[in-house]
């Protein structure tokens, strides 16, 4: 079975590349031995994919730091405040439509 080499991949094509293999995999027909040599990979991938996401949350905290002081806390990590439409409150109740539905 041809792997894809993981170096070179985006985060997009390995994504679609565990999803496929995930997909193979539930398919129960495959060999024990290949079975083992897809979850490998996707092992592999799934590493790779955690170090991009890390990679970009670094250029995020940099590019944050340029632009004026860091909102950080005393922890080192980001200040977050949740979007005003996050907030339950914000939200008009429920109209006795979407009640009937249900």
């Amino acid at each position: 079975m041809v792997t894809m080499d993981e170096h070179e991949l985006t985060y997009e094509k390995a994504m679609a590349r565990i999803e496929e293999i995930t997909r193979l995999l539930e398919g129960r027909g495959l060999p024990l031995e290949e079975s083992l040599t897809l979850f490998e990979e996707g092992v592999r991938l799934c590493r790779n994919c955690m170090n991009q996401l890390e990679a970009a949350e670094k250029r995020i905290e940099l590019i944050l730091l340029k632009d004026g002081a860091p909102r950080v806390g005393g922890n080192g990590k980001p200040l977050t405040e949740p979007l005003p439409e996050s907030d339950p409150k914000n939200f008009p109740p429920p109209s006795s439509e979407d009640d009937q539905e249900s």
